[in-house]
């Protein structure tokens, strides 16, 4: 009986890591977020006015990558992103609308995987939904311009507010800041 539930277990645990690797297939190509937005007729850094497309819309804009996260749900390989390990000062946004989600400021190294955060931008820029897929109870983050998948929110994150935003780098596009971008390159080229 023992091993019965034993083996149950170790099912159910690479059930669940499956589940938590999943991706889309490595055979489609990366998108440049800043090529979608000169081709997304919505994309926007300045107007906030909710976005409301049907999927078949969307999957006429979007690169299929950022498509399969941003509307299919899906999830990116773990540390597959650019900006997990990316320290650059600047602006994260939606690369489907172009949102403003979080600061870079807010960023900080969970060792999910996935860019991680623990603030948004503003309480308008995330929406909230209950996620209880692959048996497990999470919080579920959508843009709160044009409702896409981002990731999921948890509760083990840094303060001040103790939350931790995992979010997939594939629905992520980046602005440096201006200022620090330039301080950033001069400090690239001479490090001290």
């Amino acid at each position: 009986m023992n091993k019965i539930i034993r083996n149950s277990y170790i099912v159910l645990f690479a059930f669940a890591l499956q589940c938590c690797t999943y991706s889309h297939s490595s055979n489609i190509p990366k998108s440049n977020s800043m090529d979608n937005a000169k081709n997304n007729p919505v994309y926007s850094r300045n107007d906030s006015s909710k976005v409301n497309l049907s999927n078949d819309e969307w999957k006429k804009i979007l690169p299929r990558d950022i498509y399969e996260v941003a509307r299919g749900k899906g999830t990116e390989r773990p540390w597959s992103s650019a900006y997990e390990n990316s320290h650059e000062i600047g602006t994260y946004y939606c690369a489907v609308c172009g949102n403003p989600l979080f600061r870079s400021n807010t960023k900080f190294e969970s060792g999910c995987g996935w860019p991680s955060f623990y603030e948004p931008v503003s309480k308008e820029s995330i929406i909230y939904d209950t996620d209880n897929s692959f048996g497990m109870e999470r919080t579920e983050v959508m843009c709160g311009r044009c409702k896409s998948h981002l990731g999921h929110v948890f509760k083990d994150g840094p303060p001040p507010t103790g939350l931790r935003y995992c979010i997939n780098g594939v629905v992520l596009d980046f602005e440096k800041a201006k200022a620090a971008g330039v301080k950033y390159d001069a400090e690239k080229k001479n490090p001290s």
